[in-house]
């Protein structure tokens, strides 16, 4: 059993943290911190949790005495608190951006904020978990993938790793449900704003999409550039990514079908489906798992994936917990096998 403590305990983030570790039969929550509702019963805040008894407190980082934080905050926080953590032997899993980077111009242009500092950096673990490279004994510090780079990645991974498309080619096409603005106020998450309305946002200047390029460019081994748009739509969880790339040989839709599911045969939360069988948002929803659907034109030698996940889930908090499971040699599957709620 160890003891986590989890920092921005008032987000959407915290809130499915603590509803997957509490079935997490190794973990232990000893502290959630927030500055804003220091000593408030957690249920004032979140009536849904009436059964827990835990307070907000208030974060010293001398003064913790556990074995991993999660960093459920927004950017730019973590970055200064995780150092000292992590010199104290407390291991760091950072669901935000700080450490997701590892070229500081790029943090600057895209954030807005000075990054890490680039010794920082190099220590991070970026783990897309069912293709990381975590080591039990030695990573201290892990950078959780953001909710689009990880949609979009899980789907393209096969793809670039094959060698069998245009490198220049890669086209994504995302939609998000509102949560992932988190629970502050903003004009465009009113409901007045949102609710029967479909938008494109932050074309060109999306912060994952430096994130879902530097992924692939490192696995590629390769400079590469994507064209990313990501949209917002009126639901509350969800997104769903639609990649569109040329391939570079002849290659049909069973072939291709056979090389994802070749790939993620042992990768207990990627289902890929039949062909002909693409996939919803709903169909993921409350779940860690990432649903892939293929569909090769043979004429045009073009591919379209659809990739769907919970970005609650699977694009933030659970993917977190299952690089938990990484770090500490559990089964993968620990705390993690909720069936995904439906309708």
């Amino acid at each position: 059993m160890i003891d986590v403590g989890i920092v921005g305990g008032s987000g959407y983030g915290a809130i499915e943290l603590i509803r997957l570790l509490t079935h997490h039969q190794y973990v232990n929550i000893k502290y959630i911190f927030s500055h804003s509702k220091i000593d408030e019963p957690i249920k004032e805040t979140f009536p849904h949790l009436s059964h827990l008894t835990h307070q907000y407190e208030a974060l010293n980082s001398e003064q913790i005495d556990c074995d991993v934080v999660f960093f459920a905050t927004p950017s730019n926080i973590s970055k200064g608190l995780a150092p000292s953590l992590i010199e104290r032997n407390i291991k760091v899993i950072d669901l935000s951006g700080d450490f997701r980077l590892g070229d500081r111009s790029v943090y600057k242009q895209f954030y807005g904020e000075s990054a890490a500092p680039q010794e920082q950096l190099e220590k991070a673990n970026y783990s897309i978990a069912e293709w990381s490279n975590i080591e039990q004994n030695h990573t201290q510090l892990v950078a959780n993938p953001g909710c689009f780079p990880t949609a979009t990645l899980l789907a393209i991974h096969p793809l670039v790793d094959q060698q069998i498309i245009n490198n220049d080619s890669i086209i994504i096409d995302a939609k998000t449900g509102v949560s992932g603005a988190g629970r502050s106020l903003a004009q465009h998450v009113h409901y007045s704003e949102m609710n029967e309305n479909f938008s494109a946002y932050a074309i060109g200047k999306h912060k994952h999409k430096p994130e879902i390029e530097q992924y692939i460019s490192k696995l590629a081994n390769e400079n590469i550039k994507v064209v990313f748009t990501p949209h917002l739509v009126p639901m509350t969880r969800g997104i769903l990514s639609t990649i569109y790339v040329k391939l570079n040989q002849h290659v049909t839709n069973e072939g291709l079908h056979a090389i994802f599911t070749e790939y993620y045969d042992d990768k207990p939360f990627v289902r890929i489906r039949d062909l002909g069988n693409y996939p919803k948002t709903k169909e993921v929803y409350g779940s860690n798992f990432c649903d892939i659907g293929i569909y090769v034109d043979e004429e045009s030698q073009s591919a379209i994936i659809v990739s769907v996940i919970d970005n609650l889930v699977k694009g933030a908090s659970g993917q977190a917990i299952q690089n938990l499971n990484l770090m500490y040699g559990w089964n993968e599957n620990t705390g993690l096998t909720q069936t995904p709620v439906y309708p």
